[in-house]
């Protein structure tokens, strides 16, 4: 697993359309033209929380944030506005395990193809070297 922080929460936080209490990545770890890796501390505020369980739909979120972060840093090293994007679709999500409160999650994103706006990506996130959640997500950017 990644241990350098590329970017923290603050700069992570520029770069994605989310805002709080909605932010489910907090750090990127790793970036390429054609992958990604990020991920989220869970606190005691997230709205994705029950009973100190990170929910599946808060997984889903930080998988699909975690292109979005993509997205948002590719046209921050063009110096371009990001425009705001879009789930187009969810493929074969399997949640192995649910994290808890203060585990920090990593995801690692993999650009299958990218074309007129449309990203289509394979995510496996991560809890401790161990495979919690993987699955396979479209998303559009608005024009």
């Amino acid at each position: 697993m990644e241990s350098a922080v590329l970017l923290e929460k603050e700069a992570v936080e520029n770069l994605i359309p989310q805002k709080f209490p909605f932010v489910m990545v907090d750090r990127m770890f790793s970036y390429s033209e054609t992958g990604l890796v990020s991920g989220l501390k869970i606190q005691d505020s997230n709205i994705f929380l029950e009973e100190n369980i990170f929910l599946e739909a808060g997984l889903i979120e930080h998988m699909a944030q975690s292109v979005a972060l993509h997205t948002g840093y590719q046209f921050f090293l063009k110096n371009e506005t990001a425009p705001t994007g879009y789930i187009g679709s969810i493929k074969d999500i399997q949640i192995k395990k649910l994290p808890q409160i203060n585990d920090i999650i990593q995801s690692n994103v993999n650009i299958l193809q990218e074309f007129a706006g449309v990203t289509l990506v394979d995510i496996v996130t991560f809890l401790n070297n161990e495979e919690i959640a993987s699955g396979q997500m479209k998303t559009v950017l608005a024009k």
